[in-house]
């Protein structure tokens, strides 16, 4: 996968754990586990903490939606089932989140249905 997608996934991932006000176990043990499947390197990832640290919500969204709209469809979808089993992490899907998902799924063209069933298939 490209850089700019593993970029676009971590804004994402960032706004998402942190959008409830609070960050889960099992969404920290969730992000471990895209950092290993994803192969992101410590180093771009200290890169996008840093990147960020100044940065505000609106910032990180439409950094995180340029990112992944430089991407294949492919690399969005993938994206997005991340971020969909992220809010199921938790077992309860905050409105925010649902919000945040369905505004991000609307600005990066992805079709809502192609994601929950990749998200289901991917189980």
């Amino acid at each position: 996968m490209s850089t700019n997608f593993k970029l676009g996934l971590l804004h994402f991932v960032h706004m998402l754990i942190n959008v409830d006000g609070h960050i889960d176990d099992r969404e920290m043990v969730a992000i471990q586990a895209i950092k290993k499947e994803e192969s992101i390197e410590d180093d771009l990832f200290q890169e996008f903490s840093k990147s960020i640290s100044n940065s505000k919500e609106h910032e990180i969204h439409e950094r995180g939606v340029e990112l992944l709209n430089s991407c294949t469809e492919e690399e969005k979808l993938c994206a997005f089932v991340h971020l969909f089993r992220i809010a199921e992490a938790d077992t309860s899907i905050n409105m925010k989140e649902v919000r945040l998902l369905m505004y991000s799924i609307k600005a990066t063209k992805i079709e809502f249905d192609d994601v929950v069933v990749s998200a289901r298939m991917s189980k």
